[in-house]
């Protein structure tokens, strides 16, 4: 098969030394944010990208878009999270299972069949904290970690299929986690949501800020990367604390509730995951990482800043 894994080919010193590599990507989530973000990366660096046409669960149209596109690396950002949340999943548990299980699982399949390293947005919201990873210990859990979070139907299929791709050693795994990006106008956005809310819970979680770690993921191919990683920035931040930033930022006039777990859970059909998530071994790789109130801040808050006192 091929499949060169874990920096064994690109980055290689021999490979430095020669030409750069041409890279081609296929991506497949055209309509989604993250997929949508990730073309919008690729087309402002240069790199040849395609979105795929074929449904995931179709093999025969994923070879035909790899027949035809060709690509060095295959990005999948595709599946169902639930529109306006993951309760809709709850109530669509097929229609999960078709994208999230048996999708995520023919890519992989099919990408492994072509030699070809797979970058899946996976999510990390497949924890809870427990006795061993209690809330503001620090303590994380880390990538070899079981999943035990089982409140929600969604995060049942993102475990499953997270504990089935290990055996595909062509798949990066990335635990994307209540995901931020500087676009506080798209409703998918974490600080979006929770600023439209009437009341919120105030509980430190990892997070992803997509402008700093969707552009790694594209190092993470280059480098041919694979197995779980947390994709999420170091650290930990509460909800009250991103609100207090909008409000220092962005409107000092913003106000908001909070309400605990148990009144939360009489307006949601499933529960949700809180947790930390330990990023020791993407820091590793990239040192460069900044924690999660620090890309906060450089990403999201500064380049919308309205305010003259923040």
């Amino acid at each position: 098969m091929g499949v060169a894994t874990n920096g064994s080919s690109s980055t290689s010193e021999s490979a430095e030394t020669t030409q750069p590599q041409a890279y081609k990507f296929l991506i497949y989530g055209r309509t989604g944010w993250i997929g949508g973000l990730l073309g919008q990366l690729c087309a402002a660096r240069g790199i040849p990208f395609a979105y795929g046409a074929g449904r995931l669960e179709n093999r025969a149209q994923l070879e035909a878009d790899i027949d035809e596109v060709a690509p060095t690396h295959v990005f999948n950002a595709a599946g169902v999270t639930g529109r306006p949340n993951v309760d809709w999943c709850e109530t669509h548990r097929t229609e999960t299972i078709r994208s999230n299980v048996c999708g995520t699982l023919t890519l992989a399949d099919v990408c492994r069949a072509r030699g070809l390293v797979l970058i899946n947005y996976a999510t990390g919201c497949i924890f809870e904290y427990d006795a061993g990873h209690q809330l503001g210990t620090g303590i994380g859990f880390k990538e070899e970690d079981t999943p035990n979070f089982v409140g929600s139907f969604y995060s049942k299929t993102k475990a499953m299929v997270e504990e089935l791709l290990k055996n595909y050693e062509n798949v990066c795994t990335l635990r994307v986690r209540m995901p931020i990006s500087s676009d506080l106008s798209n409703p998918r956005n974490f600080i979006t949501k929770i600023a439209r809310y009437d009341k919120v819970v105030d509980i430190p979680n990892s997070m992803t800020i997509l402008d700093e770690l969707l552009p790694i993921s594209i190092e993470m191919a280059k480098r041919n990367l694979t197995g779980i990683w947390n994709f999420t920035n170091p650290g930990v931040v509460s909800h009250n604390e991103i609100l207090e930033m909008y409000r220092d930022y962005i409107d000092p006039n913003f106000s908001w509730k909070n309400f605990t777990l148990e009144e939360q859970a009489k307006v949601i059909v499933a529960p949700r995951s809180n947790n930390e998530l330990d990023c020791t071994k993407l820091k590793a790789e990239f040192p460069e990482l900044l924690s999660i109130k620090d890309s906060l801040v450089r990403y999201v808050f500064k380049p919308n800043q309205k305010t003259s006192k923040a």
